[in-house]
């Protein structure tokens, strides 16, 4: 079965709400509608309703099927606000919350916070700070994870070979502890596209080959991901090579129950996992679908401003499958 007729297959009919903030865009629009009418999940727009009702005719769509939010005129805002005040904790007065919540991307976080809604996909026309910012303060991560992290799933051919890169989109340069946090994170989004996840942790230096600082922290992060998750297997410090090809593992790490078969790769640092995605993309021919946010209590997840109608069904597709995953 193919990567995304899996997905279908887990959310279709499950009634899962999903907050569209950028709802007057005509790729979220599009999108919103394909996925109403395959019954993959319940879209929620945000916005001005009159707004949403001209973008929609234009692309021959009736809003009159969705449930649309508009913050300047919404019956549960007093309780919303409450709730953002007590949720900062200080942070914000309810003056403050009353500005704050008219942005969409907060507006639409909210909801998903509260339970109107089950997700969030935003981005098509908001930066990643916009979209990752009010998840980050207001959903915020899961117990024992520090911080997000961004994963890429990337497929190739017709037999769709299926490989998790992380993290390619948020943190500069995790320490060891937030290194293991990816790596469990990540085998964890492996299993949700039916990958078998054998985690390699990524290096210059394959079990002592080299000695550096970077080093050193992948063998420690090695150990801590190893600790916080001993249902998976992960192994490293491992290079790519040894981590996939299994003629050079059995030269470079002949005892590892990784090398050469390795499904989910975690790089040291964002440089080094954002370049090696985009050259699997644009040398291997493989398609990078992404970033998927890793580590929050519900799932948001955010487009790039580039993407398409398709990009947005897929992203769409994803977020809804994560909100099964415990």
């Amino acid at each position: 079965m193919e990567l995304f007729d899996s997905l279908k297959f887990k959310v279709v009919r499950r009634n899962i709400k999903i907050v569209f903030p950028e709802a007057t865009d005509a790729r979220i629009l599009g999108a919103a509608a394909r996925l109403k009418a395959e019954e993959l999940m319940e879209p929620i727009l945000i916005g001005n309703p009159e707004e949403i009702r001209k973008s929609a005719h234009a692309r021959g769509i009736k809003a009159s099927t969705f449930t649309i939010y508009d913050p300047e005129n919404y019956d549960g805002w007093d309780a919303m606000v409450e709730a953002f005040v007590e949720r900062r904790n200080g942070k914000a007065t309810k003056e403050q919350a009353e500005t704050i919540l008219k942005d969409v991307n907060y507006f639409g976080t909210m909801l998903t916070y509260m339970g109107i809604a089950d997700g969030m996909v935003s981005g098509a026309i908001h930066s990643t700070g916009d979209t990752v910012r009010p998840a980050l303060q207001i959903i915020k991560t899961k117990p024992g994870i520090s911080r997000t992290s961004g994963a890429m799933i990337m497929v190739r051919g017709r037999d769709q070979e299926k490989y998790i890169f992380a993290d390619c989109a948020i943190n500069v340069n995790p320490t060891a502890q937030e290194l293991a946090e990816i790596a469990v994170d990540s085998a964890k989004t492996a299993e949700l596209f039916d990958i078998d996840p054998k985690v390699a942790m990524m290096s210059f230096s394959t079990k002592g080959s080299a000695k550096a600082p970077e080093v050193d922290k992948v063998v420690e992060a090695t150990k801590i991901a190893k600790q916080l998750a001993p249902q998976y297997q992960i192994d490293g410090e491992l290079q790519f090579d040894a981590s996939y090809v299994s003629s050079v593992a059995q030269l470079k790490a002949p005892n590892s129950n990784v090398a050469g078969q390795a499904t989910v790769f975690v790089f040291p640092e964002l440089q080094s996992g954002n370049i090696g995605y985009k050259i699997a993309q644009r040398l291997g021919n493989f398609e990078a679908i992404g970033p998927i946010l890793q580590g929050l209590n519900k799932p948001v997840s955010d487009l790039s401003r580039g993407a398409n109608e398709e990009d947005v069904y897929k992203l769409s597709i994803i977020t809804a499958a994560q909100t099964l995953m415990s």
